[in-house]
């Protein structure tokens, strides 16, 4: 589940900065010039932006819900929701889009929530597949729906910067649980929501 360390068995700023020098000066770099003088402590402050998801529970952000929905009991979808996140093999950036669906049995949550997990599991260090089921399952298991469904298409640097220089290629990977599993009326409903107009067209 990518638990983070306790802060007590993590380094100190100060030994992440010295870890940096050494890196610039194993890549053939003076750290002393003025120019990286201070890129230790920037990447340093990097870090704790890129991995702030390590920060928190994502599961406290769906607790608290809506029950006044005049029972409404159809898909809740949120599309394209931008995020950032980084191989764990390679630490280069992964940069997608994801959408989360669920189907609500008698409570929702707010949407911005739904964001708010995706960014929580996004900022630590990632594989996308685990990624995607990450998300799908926390929704899954604190909403308890009556089904959840997870998308996710993003484009990852370890492979389009270095190895084999494929620019272009995107990854999709999806997590489908309870009736989106099972039910493909219900499967095929998602999917055709997926392919309307974006939201900035209406």
């Amino acid at each position: 589940m990518s638990d983070p360390l306790p802060k007590t068995d993590r380094p100190t700023r100060e030994e992440a900065e010295a870890a940096v020098r050494t890196m610039l000066r194993w890549a053939g770099e003076d750290p002393d010039r003025e120019g990286l003088h201070d890129t230790p402590a920037r990447v340093t402050r990097a870090y704790e932006e890129f991995f702030q998801g390590y920060e928190i529970d994502p599961k406290t952000l769906l607790e608290r819900t809506f029950s006044e929905v005049e029972g409404y009991d159809e898909i809740v979808l949120l599309r394209d929701i931008r995020f950032e996140s980084h191989c764990e093999h390679h630490l280069a950036p992964i940069i997608g889009r994801a959408h989360v669906a669920y189907l609500p049995r008698q409570r929702v949550v707010g949407i911005s929530k739904l964001a708010r997990v995706v960014d929580a599991y996004a900022r630590r260090m990632q594989i996308q597949e685990r990624l995607t089921a990450q998300i799908a399952n926390t929704i899954n298991d604190v909403l308890q729906p009556h089904g959840t469904a997870v998308i996710i298409e993003s484009s990852h640097e370890c492979m389009t910067t270095r190895g084999v220089h494929r620019p272009g290629v995107s990854m999709v990977t999806s997590q489908m649980l309870g009736t989106f599993r099972t039910n493909s009326d219900t499967r095929r409903e998602l999917m055709a929501m997926l392919n309307r107009p974006a939201a900035s067209e209406y």
